[in-house]
């Protein structure tokens, strides 16, 4: 079986967005205070808790344009957070929702299609390490089932 790593939002982009600089779509974020229901923060792959301040943000995990790189909404605390580390198992946050979506991108950045799915939390470990198994995928990324937002991205590991 394919090892895998989970990998949050680099630290460079986040980083990037506290500095002062601008989104996706050169908009500076929004700031919002989490309501503690639900603000998945894709630096630290942690919930903003209740109370906390938070930036809403244009992102594309994409290193250009080009037909498939997909921009969407995202949250990121709104003061520095540690990122997280890269993980063999899926991390916390993504073992309490529901469902998510997986799909395998080419070394070009492009969708490789017939590798898009909804999974459960339990069975995301297995699900991207039979995708990445396709030599034609180079990474999957973990976006949300409900709202196709980018969460954070699956490669393959040393063993």
């Amino acid at each position: 079986m394919t090892h895998i790593q989970f990998s949050a939002m680099p630290a460079e982009d986040a980083a990037h967005i506290w500095s002062g600089g601008t989104d996706a779509y050169g908009l500076a974020p929004e700031h919002r205070i989490s309501d503690g229901q639900g603000t998945p923060c894709r630096h630290c792959l942690k919930d903003v808790a209740a109370g906390e301040a938070y930036l809403i943000l244009a992102y594309r995990p994409f290193p250009a344009l080009q037909p498939y790189a997909e921009t969407g909404p995202i949250f990121l605390h709104a003061t520095p957070c540690h990122r997280a580390d890269d993980a063999a198992s899926t991390p916390p946050m993504l073992q309490k929702r529901k469902a998510h979506l997986i799909k395998g991108y080419s070394a070009d950045d492009r969708i490789v299609y017939g590798t898009g799915q909804i999974v459960p939390p339990a069975s995301l470990e297995e699900e991207a390490a039979r995708v990445l198994e396709r030599p034609d995928v180079a990474y999957v990324h973990v976006r949300s089932s409900v709202n196709n937002c980018y969460t954070c991205r699956i490669d393959r590991a040393e063993a």
